[in-house]
């Protein structure tokens, strides 16, 4: 490894002319072949002041040219290195001829260094430069990315690590940043206006008339295929952009490019993993080679070993592996499996251990519609929250629900939510259940462990051991065949009221998933207490898949004032109005 000094900031300061001189270039750490990041500040950008300039290049994938918005010329952007209890000053010049914006995501920052146009800041204008400050709060592997538009799609994301203050409680040799990602080569308007005339075009595993006439692929009844027809809705549809329109990559480099991240055997060995996709629900495993799993979204946890877990976008979780003298392929599968990004762990160059074929794809079921018969399932609490005393003491599902008659259940009941059920709300889920035991669509039978949310059990107990005084029920909603996202039936462009808390208010929030697709769920500016079981251990999470036809309880200190943005991170649903604004209000005397 080589023991370069960390580069300089000057060295960062470029115009358009010096991008376009790079352009398709990916950062030294995510070279073909990377020794890892052990010695800290080697390529990376560090210390109190960094210059970041966004700009538009070519990026080369398989030998073809697209068009990228990078940082500093490349997809992935540059690996920011940070410590923690240090103030950071980060100089962002925008070289496009459109707005743009960088979000620090799952970083505590004042709110109006959160970087979302609209509401903490007014984005960053063609041709000017914008001055993010702000102090290092916390420490963990994050990511930053564009919150303008849809260039997140187009490459404007990167990697953030800030080491402790104090000695790192995860012991290892050496580290690899891997960023997962979903790269097009068409353009992403193009990719939304499609799924807005057809919510299901690039869906190529739909079931067809020689599925049913062989009997193939048939994994629900009669009557349950009977439902789906019914609800106009398909048990393949699992991805809205599929790899008909994808490549997936990690650290920018196809399967065919073949990332490489070597070791000495024997080592352990820390992998960083970030899901910087804009579409995509990625399940992740190291064929071979058990990962132990030590923190997720930045939050250290007990370590936990497994063989493979569902990562949601913009989830990050940190594993340790200790590989022997081979090569070990680290395959990242498409939730819908259409397609993979692979690459190696080698204690040489050039080794490449076998990749593995796409598994059969999975279908939804009626437990993704809502309809669960699944006994074990039952809600995770904590034994700590009184429901009757937030007047919520009966919407909890019980250990053993009534029978169900499917071909009589009203999906589109108005009478259970508190909100209009239009033509952009397909389904209400009738029986929500809490689905943090479940390991993700499609990884319920697949031979070996899978990690679950009930897995996680955070490192330190929780700081606020208040009950939580009020519940908030947020509903996901949408309407797949005409791509329509919404919360509580309603899209950020209708101007709905915004969620109010008051200033640290403890809360309670239920998000129930009405629609049959996952949603990784982001709120900007504070970390959530997943309420999974593990009582005063409960993880913390800045975002977190919700599965279909269920919920999640999200325990929420409200200890930031401001205005903040609170998501879908699947790109298309936020864009297409899954977001609302969370206000709030400060103590008297604190100003706005």
């Amino acid at each position: 490894m080589s023991n370069a000094l960390p580069l300089s900031r000057r060295r960062f300061v470029m115009g358009s002319a010096a991008l376009a001189g790079l352009a398709g270039a990916v950062p030294a750490w995510a070279k073909t072949t990377s020794h890892g990041s052990a010695a800290k500040g080697f390529d990376t950008l560090t210390g109190p002041e960094i210059d970041l300039a966004i700009a538009a290049s070519d990026f080369l994938v398989n030998g073809r040219t697209g068009h990228a918005v990078t940082i500093n010329g490349s997809v992935p952007a540059p690996l920011i290195r940070l410590k923690e209890g240090q103030n950071v000053r980060l100089r962002v010049t925008n070289h496009l001829d459109e707005d743009t914006s960088i979000h620090w995501h799952g970083l505590i920052v004042p709110f109006q260094m959160d970087g979302v146009p609209g509401v903490s800041f007014p984005g960053i204008k063609p041709h000017s430069t914008f001055t993010y400050e702000f102090p290092v709060r916390q420490a963990g592997t994050y990511w930053y990315h564009s919150h303008s538009g849809l260039q997140e799609q187009l490459g404007h994301y990167g990697p953030i690590v800030i080491d402790p203050a104090d000695a790192d409680p995860v012991a290892h040799d050496r580290e690899h940043v891997l960023v997962l990602s979903d790269w097009s080569f068409l353009h992403p308007h193009t990719i939304f206006t499609r799924l807005k005339q057809e919510g299901g075009f690039f869906n190529r595993q739909k079931l067809t008339l020689a599925d049913r006439l062989s009997g193939k692929n048939q994994h629900l009844s009669p009557a349950d295929r009977e439902m789906f027809a019914r609800m106009r809705m398909d048990p393949t549809d699992i991805s809205d952009v599929t790899a008909a329109a994808y490549d997936f990559l990690i650290n920018g480099h196809s399967p065919a490019e073949n990332w490489t991240g070597l070791f000495r055997p024997g080592e352990r060995v820390r992998l960083r993993i970030i899901n910087a996709a804009a579409q995509t629900t990625f399940n992740l495993r190291i064929p071979g080679l058990p990962m132990i799993v030590v923190a997720t979204d930045g939050i250290n946890v007990r370590p936990v070993e497994t063989d493979e877990f569902q990562i949601g976008n913009a989830e990050t979780y940190d594993v340790i592996v200790q590989p022997g003298d081979q090569p070990y392929s680290i395959v990242a599968e498409a939730i819908d499996r259409s397609g993979m990004g692979v690459a190696t762990l080698a204690p040489r160059a050039g080794m490449r251990a076998a990749v593995p074929p796409l598994r059969e794809r999975p279908t939804l079921d009626m437990t993704d519609m809502g309809m669960s018969m699944d006994h074990s399932a039952a809600p995770a609490t904590d034994g700590a929250v009184d429901h009757a005393a937030m007047g919520h003491g009966g919407d909890a599902p019980t250990a053993n629900p009534p029978a169900m008659d499917h071909g009589k259940m009203d999906m589109r009941d108005a009478s259970s939510v508190d909100f209009a059920v239009g033509p952009a709300v397909d389904m209400i889920a009738p029986m929500p259940m809490d689905r943090t035991g479940h390991p993700g669509v499609g990884l319920d039978d697949v031979g070996h462990r899978v990690l679950t949310y009930r897995d996680l059990v955070s490192l330190k107990p929780r700081s606020d051991t208040r009950t939580p005084t009020r519940m908030v029920e947020i509903h996901l909603t949408g309407n797949m065949e005409r791509f329509m996202w919404s919360l509580d039936g309603e899209r950020l462009s209708e101007n709905p009221e915004p969620y109010r808390f008051a200033r640290n208010e403890r809360v309670r929030m239920r998000l129930v998933n009405d629609t049959m697709m996952t949603h990784p769920m982001h709120l900007h500016g504070h970390f959530w207490e997943l309420v999974n079981g593990q009582g005063i251990h409960q993880p913390l999470k800045h975002t977190v898949r919700v599965l279909p036809g269920g919920y999640v309880d999200l325990d929420l200190t409200a200890d930031a004032p401001g205005d903040w943005a609170f998501h879908c991170h699947l790109l298309y649903h936020m864009h297409a109005g899954m977001m609302r604004i969370v206000k709030i209000r400060p103590m008297e005397g604190e100003g706005a």
